[in-house]
């Protein structure tokens, strides 16, 4: 009963099904733990409830996309507003990162130079060079006068730079984890994690993409060369990252994050630099669980091509959906190129990866493996125009259980950037070959099966 009120798809209910007759008492106390969403989506409906709540009263309604008039970039944003998507604006600046070297530079260029405020939300932050670096540099601000939130996922931070964050805290920085660990052990929202990255700066600066903060993130890890996408926005789109981070902040501490009368601190700053593209953030999470704007997001961007989709992710485990529109797009001529990695950092995501990868191939869709290091990056980029950078990957879990959110960019000058980047990295890959699977032997195969029962069952 309670899996088909949950909604689940038919995969689900067959693989939970078979692990209640495999695991009669045992597959019962995993799903109430890992499986059920009904506690859950209860919980997050709140929160999505208080989000639009928030967003009426800062007057961060929709509407904006229908004054544009490109009549193409119109009907994508009017569209993706009906969704979900918020802050529509046509003044930004965009600047794209595809190393790390190049984005941390100026992130902490950035947040050195901060003068009233900084709000700062990521997945991962090591304790490692480049996470206490970074702690280093919000301490300071706060001892200047600056006022400095810090927010990270429970799960993500782990064993963080707990020592620096205490010298932070001491200093009158603010900090919150999204969920506490020890809570989420014991709680059905386990598997909803805050996977987003943002940084705002002043309300005139932000940043969002796929780089965590660590020195793995600058290819100092065990995976070697890191290649990740970022970018840097200037314009009206800060306010809706600006707004993202709030809703966030509000959700983690239970507080406000500002008064009525403070609003103006934090929004609408402006800035110089503000350029000609067109931005909008897009954002998903079991609080929007009836209809994922992400997953609608990367529908509307693939059914939209005409000539080439290019997809960065190192995750690639779409779903049925997905799948069937990259279908349609190879079948209407269009160029459909995936770049996935050519080794795990998570070994069931990467058989999960190999299956997934034979699949699309079968259906005409050119599926890379990136051999130059580890490519984590998650983007797409449709037509040389249309664009997608944030921290959602191909799969169920950014789909359905994490928190996450993309910035939706359109703009020829960044499109062009990005193809050229992407056909850059075509050249450190190798075209899958659908024979790799079919000659897997049976241990291989085991761990593949292995790998989508546990992806089913999460």
């Amino acid at each position: 009963m309670l899996i088909f009120a949950e909604k689940n798809t038919p995969a689900r209910i067959a693989v939970w099904a078979l692990t209640f007759i495999l695991l009669p008492f045992l597959g019962f106390v995993l799903y109430l733990f890992i499986g059920q969403t009904f506690y859950s989506e209860q919980v997050f409906k709140l929160k999505g409830a208080n989000d639009e709540k928030l967003r009426g009263l800062l007057g961060k309604e929709k509407g904006n996309a229908s004054r544009e008039r490109n009549p193409e970039y119109r009907s994508m944003g009017v569209a993706m507003e009906e969704v979900g998507a918020m802050g529509y604006s046509d003044d930004n600046d965009v600047r794209l990162y595809t190393l790390g070297e190049d984005k941390f530079e100026d992130l902490y260029e950035d947040l050195r130079e901060a003068k009233e405020h900084i709000n700062f939300e990521y997945y991962i932050i090591r304790d490692d060079e480049l996470g206490n670096e970074l702690i280093d540099i919000l301490t300071k601000k706060v001892e200047e006068g600056v006022e400095v939130r810090l927010l990270t996922d429970g799960f993500g931070f782990g064993k963080g730079p707990r020592k620096a964050i205490k010298r932070f805290q001491k200093a009158g920085g603010q900090f919150a984890l999204f969920h506490r660990v020890l809570w989420l052990l014991l709680s059905p929202k386990k598997n909803n994690r805050n996977h987003r990255k943002i940084a705002v700066i002043d309300g005139k600066v932000a940043y969002c993409g796929g780089f965590n903060v660590g020195d793995e993130y600058l290819g100092k890890g065990p995976l070697g060369f890191w290649r990740d996408t970022s970018v840097r926005v200037s314009g009206g789109s800060v306010d809706a990252l600006q707004l993202r981070f709030q809703m966030d902040w509000e959700y983690a501490t239970g507080a406000p994050m500002c008064t009525s009368d403070e609003i103006g601190r934090y929004y609408r700053r402006g800035h110089p630099s503000a350029g000609d593209a067109r931005v909008m953030s897009v954002s998903g999470g079991p609080d929007v669980s009836d209809f994922n704007p992400v997953r609608l997001e990367y529908l509307q961007l693939i059914s939209r091509a005409k000539k080439s989709v290019y997809i960065h992710s190192p995750y690639f485990i779409p779903d049925d959906s997905l799948t069937d529109a990259l279908t349609l797009a190879v079948a209407n001529g269009v160029d459909v190129k995936v770049i996935m990695p050519d080794k795990p950092d998570h070994m069931f995501v990467y058989w999960n990866n190999i299956r997934s990868a034979y699949a699309v191939a079968g259906k005409g869709v050119k599926v890379y493996k990136y051999n130059r290091g580890f490519v984590h990056s998650k983007t797409l980029v449709i037509d040389g125009e249309y664009c997608s950078v944030g921290s959602a990957n191909f799969d169920d879990r950014s789909m359905v259980h994490n928190f996450e959110t993309n910035l939706l960019i359109m703009s020829p000058e960044i499109g062009r950037q990005m193809d050229e980047a992407f056909l850059e990295d075509l050249s450190h890959s190798t075209e899958y070959d659908r024979s790799e699977y079919e000659n897997l032997d049976g241990y291989q195969l085991l761990r593949v099966f292995v790998s989508r029962l546990f992806g089913n069952l999460a």
